[in-house]
């Protein structure tokens, strides 16, 4: 199964990390990225402190848990290519209603090039 099969068909929670230029972390519960088709993912994301980190830090990890017994899932080490704000594409995307944003807040579809995957237990790789 490809990531993005994986992605569609694996229930799951998902957590972002990110981290401020100074190395302060953040970390956050994230939807499950969304694979769009020139081999980056984006996430829809509020102006809160995971989007204010990647002002100053283009590097994130997403770390995703299958539901279910055990520990199993992906670790996904992130570089952030671009973003856009309160764009179309948006709102053609979003897998929930738009009541869980509101009306007046910017949304950005940050997109990121997956630099390294890891699956969530076992790996003893180095990540650079």
């Amino acid at each position: 199964m490809d990531m993005k099969d994986y992605f569609e068909n694996t229930q799951g929670i998902g957590i972002l990390a990110t981290a401020d230029s100074a190395g302060k972390v953040d970390v956050a519960i994230y939807a499950r990225p969304h694979f769009m088709d020139d081999d980056t993912v984006a996430f829809i994301m509020r102006d809160r402190l995971s989007h204010k980190n990647l002002q100053s830090n283009s590097q994130a990890a997403y770390m995703f848990i299958e539901i279910g017994p055990g520990y199993k899932g992906k670790r996904l080490y992130l570089q952030k290519v671009r973003e856009d704000k309160n764009s179309d594409l948006i709102e053609k995307i979003q897998r929930k209603t738009r009541n869980s944003f509101s009306d007046t807040e910017d949304r950005f579809l940050v997109y990121f090039r997956i630099k390294h995957t890891r699956p969530l237990v076992g790996d003893t790789s180095d990540v650079t």
